[in-house]
């Protein structure tokens, strides 16, 4: 139970990156600060900084083999959005999304190890 606790809360933290990250985007956006370019690489980079510190906090909360929670903290949210992708927006499988899944679950296990380090220092 205190996992399903754990890992809501990280994904709390990720819903909650995301939103407040795209919020300061769009207004910069709607200011004319950022260009198209830089926006489209700032979806990219949002997703990414999200997992970064949802595996954070999912790594000082677990006792041992950090990577592994950020494997499957990164994994579900994965399968979690490719499904709303296919369902919501009834988007085709392409090659790209694999590599944007495989950096948004890396993301994960690196925030996940980073976070089980602090945790003990």
């Amino acid at each position: 139970m205190k996992y399903l606790k754990n890992l809501g809360l990280s994904f709390a933290y990720i819903i909650g990156s995301i939103l407040i990250l795209t919020f300061i985007s769009t207004i910069l956006s709607y200011f004319n600060i950022l260009s198209d370019k830089v926006m489209s690489i700032i979806k990219i980079i949002i997703p990414v900084i999200g997992l970064l510190i949802g595996g954070f906090y999912i790594g000082t909360k677990s006792s041992k083999k950090g990577f592994l929670e950020g494997l499957k903290l990164g994994l579900i949210f994965s399968i979690l959005t490719i499904i709303f992708n296919f369902l919501a927006f009834n988007n085709s499988f392409k090659i790209k999304y694999i590599l944007f899944y495989l950096i948004l679950i890396i993301s994960s296990i690196l925030g996940s190890m980073i976070g089980i380090n602090r945790k003990r220092a």
